[in-house]
Order: C-alpha cells, then structure tokens, then sequence
C-alpha cells in the first residue's frame, strides 16, 4: 500500500499513502484502502497507549464516511485520541487529500487487552522416554 509513518505518539499517529496503486477499477482511490489504512493507523495508536500499560490493543469497531474521492497525489491519515482508557481507546481519523481537503473520516474503537502467551497454544512438551515409565 506503501504507506509511511510521519509521526507516532498514542494521542496521535500521522502516516500517508500514495493513491497510485490504492485506486478501484474506476481510477479512484479504493473505499476498501481508505478503510483498511485507516484501520491500520487508529489501531496502531491505541496499541501505543496500550504498551505503556503492558497490553496489547485490537479493533473492534469501525465507521467510516467517504467525502471526496482522490485519483493521484497521496492521502494523509491523521488518527487523533478521542478517550484513552484502561479498557477502550477511541480514535478520530481524517484522510486528506494532497489540498488538505478531507477524503474520509473514520472512527475506530480498540479494546485494550493483556498479551496474548505466545506458547499458549502449544501442547506441553512430553519427554518420550519419561512417558514409557510410567
């Protein structure tokens, strides 16, 4: 999608993203890619928050209005805290076009949660030899 972090911080994460390569059959930005790198830069800020607690952040609810369409240039995506809580982050995500003229405005709610044990679906080890003593 080639899209590039310009800033990162909880309260607010800046990225952008070529329209070139992002476009439907049409010629215009994708509503999908809009959707998706606006996901990706809202949950990336609540995952901040959520590593100065220890945890982790995942999606659970997105809206999004398509404004404008854009078919060259390349789309800033501004996602900015609503509410940073223990449990729930809320982010305000605005795309804009190379005018400054808004594209798409999201909003995205992350659940903050513990990190997952990586080796919690592994069965436990069992030695061969010891299991044949018993």
């Amino acid at each position: 999608m080639g899209v590039h972090i310009v800033e990162e911080s909880a309260e607010r994460v800046v990225a952008t993203m070529p329209v070139e390569g992002n476009r439907q059959s049409f010629g215009l930005l994708h509503g999908g890619a809009s959707l998706a790198v606006g996901e990706a830069v809202g949950s990336w800020a609540a995952v901040i928050h959520a590593s100065t607690m220890g945890k982790t952040a995942v999606g659970v609810d997105v809206s999004a209005t398509h404004h404008k369409s854009a078919r060259a240039g390349l789309i800033t995506i501004t996602a900015t805290a609503i509410q940073l809580g223990r449990t729930m982050a809320s982010h305000e995500v605005l795309l804009t076009n190379d005018a400054g003229e808004r594209v798409c405005t999201m909003r995205i709610t992350n659940l903050i949660l513990d990190k997952p044990n990586p080796k919690a679906h592994l069965a436990p080890v069992v030695d061969p030899v010891e299991a044949l003593d018993d």
